[in-house]
C-alpha cells in the first residue's frame, strides 16, 4: 500500500497491521511513486518465492 506523505515523498506500507505497535509497517519511504511501486513489486516478488 502505498501513501503520500505531506512531505511529497511516497511510503510503503504493509496492508497488514503490526500486533506490537497496532499500525501499518513501514516499507521504505522513495522520492518518487514510480520508485514506491516498483519497490513493491520487489516485496511481492520475495513474499511468493
Amino acid at each position: 500500500m502505498i501513501r503520500k506523505l505531506k512531505s511529497g515523498e511516497y511510503r510503503l506500507c504493509s496492508h497488514k497491521i503490526d500486533p506490537k505497535t497496532g499500525k501499518r509497517r513501514n516499507l521504505g519511504t522513495f522520492k518518487t511513486r514510480a520508485q514506491a511501486e516498483q519497490h513493491e513489486r520487489e516485496v511481492q516478488y520475495f513474499k511468493r518465492h
